[in-house]
């Protein structure tokens, strides 16, 4: 496995996550004049982005994301979004969080699995960087945020070789590999099958360097062309026009990583009744994980590295519902199939009392509003905060 891949994944799969939530914002848009105090504004919309995004692209969390490291379980991920869409005044329930996931976690693997090539996935995440600078152009300090990660990217990413992003690609395959949710959006437009798998093309251009299929030769032992062979593909393909810019400011070309929800329209999440499915996620839920300690770890630097900003005053923050109704999103959380619950995973944490410590201090800070906790170990606070992940 690649240890450069986790920054890659991180920022695309953030990108999706502010994709929907402006989607959503925008949806239950209220005009100013008009919105009660428990509905959202066009003001609130760009506040909950720059909150998020600021966060997001904090300097000392983004050095915490680019240290070589393997990837972690999506559990200890996960947590990691939900403590991200919680940095501003928005609030998500279970349900709504976990359909979030869903649709960043599958839109993502859709624009994995259509890469032409493995370096390109590195122009999915520019697609990425470049609609979120649109979100926050009119805050110059959170853009530079952002263009400091573009070059933290140029830099690290720019040198790989073809077999290191190849490496990278199949990472990011193996950390998808057992996702089959179904999206209304890609079931629509037929890029979907009903059991969750996507439905790669034989069409279009083919990856930039590359000729288009149809034509096999034959060279002798001194290297010269002795003969050519033509067959059928069976596909429409066609050249590549031009490769893309990995420049801070360019034409990408590829559109895999642009903003899907740009046109408005209702995207739903059903889980995929593969069996494989649901084994693999009550596996993650149910079985001892022998990096457990490593995951806390790596939550206590990564977390470490966000500085959330706590709303001032007694200003209580808006609930942002993904579904169409309050009934829907209450109908979700109570029919979610009990295994794909996230179920505590008892571990033996007495040992470092001073990881512990941290943390205990780190989760602390992302919680808003929480009750005062009592308990008479370390250990059973670190456990008690497990519950909560």
């Amino acid at each position: 496995m690649s240890v450069r891949t986790l920054p890659l994944l991180f920022l695309n799969l953030g990108g999706e996550m502010l994709y929907i939530l402006d989607q959503r914002l925008r949806a239950q848009n209220i005009p100013g004049d008009k919105a009660r105090k428990d509905e959202w504004t066009e003001v609130d919309r760009k506040r909950v982005l720059n909150d998020i995004i600021s966060t997001m692209f904090n300097r000392k969390f983004m050095e915490e994301l680019f240290k070589p490291q393997e990837l972690y379980s999506k559990k200890a991920l996960r947590t990691v979004y939900e403590r991200l869409a919680h940095a501003s005044i928005m609030k998500l329930n279970q349900a709504s969080m976990d359909k979030l996931y869903d649709l960043m976690t599958m839109a993502f693997k859709y624009q994995v699995l259509l890469c032409p090539r493995p370096k390109d996935v590195l122009l999915v995440t520019f697609n990425h960087l470049d609609t979120i600078k649109g979100f926050i152009q009119d805050s110059p300090t959170i853009l530079q945020q952002v263009d400091e990660t573009f070059r933290q990217l140029t830099e690290i990413y720019g040198g790989l070789s073809a077999g290191e992003f190849q490496l990278i690609r199949q990472t990011l395959l193996i950390f998808f590999q057992d996702l089959h949710i179904r999206v209304s959006m890609f079931l629509k437009d037929k890029v979907q099958n009903n059991n969750g798998r996507f439905v790669l093309p034989v069409s279009g251009p083919v990856p930039w360097g590359t000729e288009v299929p149809g034509l096999i030769r034959m060279f002798n032992n001194k290297g010269e062309e002795v003969k050519r062979i033509e067959f059928k593909h069976g596909g429409n393909y066609v050249p590549a026009p031009k490769e893309g810019s990995f420049e801070l400011y360019g034409d990408r070309v590829l559109k895999l990583g642009t903003n899907m929800y740009s046109v408005n329209r209702p995207v739903e999440t059903h889980m995929s009744g593969s069996s494989k499915n649901l084994a693999s996620r009550t596996q993650e839920s149910i079985a001892p994980n022998p990096l457990a300690k490593e995951e806390l770890n790596f939550l206590a630097r990564l977390m470490g590295g966000m500085e959330i900003k706590k709303p001032s005053g007694p200003e209580p923050g808006f609930r942002l519902n993904l579904f169409t109704t309050d009934e829907e999103e209450e109908q979700a959380a109570l029919t979610r199939p009990e295994e794909l619950s996230y179920e505590v995973i008892n571990i033996q944490a007495t040992q470092d009392q001073q990881r512990s410590e941290e943390l205990a201090r780190i989760m602390g800070e992302f919680e808003i509003m929480e009750q005062p906790r009592l308990s008479t170990s370390k250990g059973d606070d670190l456990l008690a905060m497990m519950d909560e992940l």
